[in-house]
């Protein structure tokens, strides 16, 4: 309708009746808004929230400056900061486009045609990806340090883990880490992913960078995906113990990391530390509320680290309660595309996301 038009539809009509017919069409404007349901997105692992407004401003100003130019191939000025933060010499620390990338070149240089990586299942999908990228093969293994120890064989070269563990949120403790790495025989690798151990409350963040120092076998991956909430900048970066430096280099992209993804990366570390503090902390309380009463619906919870909870209950498989949950509204990620059919992640956001959740599934397991 035009603007002309939208007029004329008043011609003839009084005051009182133009003003009867637009409170009618305001209410029905209402009647459709408290219908309409939003979607709760709860299948992701990235965070919700839009970016900080300085890193926002950061970021529009280095592509006002400077598009036009490459990169600093070694992200010097992050490089140098993230290594102040963990108090590792730079050249143990290396910056690339998402830890994701730094785990798959760390994969390729370590493995050879048809050798052996070893993961705990379920867990990252990447990992098996990784090894057939590499030409060698992925091997999962159900349980924890023991049984991964007792997989090792002659072809084994790297074994790949992530703490908190995605999809179950399991935290590796830094005892069951060091455990590990004295039980590996020479020659084969440790990846360990801690992309989401900001999360984590059960030890301190940086406590298995600690085991860096005597174990030249062990590379840490960590990102700005998560927590930091910059999954779109692609930033992620690895760290080394002494020794370490040269397969390090190896792992660095070719051109580099953009100018973007640093300045963002940059500014999210000066501006949004007390900010990244209140989100952890908003988890960890709404994780342990959202764990107490998935149990009391009879659900099995893992002990989650991470800013997601990996759940089944005994009445209805992964599959069917994630159907069931999308037409109420609520989505999350089946287990099935994650290593076990039964289970099903769900994100944690806040109590309001929390409390639309648990409705649904009463409605869901009726």
């Amino acid at each position: 309708m035009g603007l002309l038009d939208y007029y004329k539809q008043f011609e003839g009509l009084t005051e009182e009746e133009v003003n009867s017919e637009l409170r009618e069409q305001a209410a029905e404007r209402k009647r459709k808004a408290l219908t309409r349901v939003v979607t709760l997105d709860l299948s992701q692992t990235t965070w919700p929230e839009l970016p900080h407004p300085d890193v926002v401003n950061a970021i529009t100003f280095i592509a006002r400056r400077g598009m036009q130019r490459y990169p600093h191939t070694r992200g010097s000025q992050l490089r140098i900061r993230l290594a102040q933060r963990h108090g590792v010499e730079p050249a143990r620390l290396i910056v690339g486009n998402g830890a994701a990338e730094l785990l798959s070149a760390a994969t390729r240089a370590l493995i050879e045609p048809g050798q052996e990586l070893l993961t705990s299942w379920p867990s990252y999908p990447l990992f098996p990806i990784m090894a057939r990228r590499a030409h060698g093969r992925a091997v999962p293994v159900t349980g924890g340090v023991d049984a991964l120890l007792e997989a090792v064989g002659s072809d084994t070269r790297v074994v790949a883990l992530a703490s908190p563990n995605d999809p179950t949120g399991e935290l590796l403790p830094t005892g069951e880490l060091e455990r590990l790495l004295a039980g590996l025989p020479e020659g084969i690798g440790v990846l360990l992913d801690e992309s989401l151990v900001e999360f984590a409350d059960a030890q301190p963040t940086d406590a298995s960078l600690a085991l860096l120092e005597n174990n030249p076998r062990l590379l840490v991956f960590r990102s700005f995906s998560k927590a930091w909430g910059l999954a779109g900048l692609r930033c992620g970066y690895a760290l080394g113990g002494p020794g370490s430096e040269e397969l390090l280099a190896e792992l660095e992209p070719d051109l580099g990391v953009s100018e973007i993804s640093q300045a963002g990366a940059l500014e999210a570390l000066r501006s949004c530390t007390d900010l990244l503090a209140k989100r952890v902390q908003r988890v960890a309380h709404e994780r342990v509320r959202l764990t107490t009463a998935l149990r009391q619906r009879h659900f099995e919870v893992s002990d989650s680290q991470a800013n997601f909870l990996w759940v089944a209950h005994p009445s209805v498989d992964g599959g069917e309660l994630s159907a069931r949950l999308a037409r109420a509204g609520v989505l999350v990620a089946a287990g099935e595309a994650l290593g076990e059919p039964r289970h099903v992640r769900i994100s944690i956001r806040d109590e309001a996301a929390s409390t639309r959740l648990l409705s649904a599934l009463d409605r869901a397991l009726v």
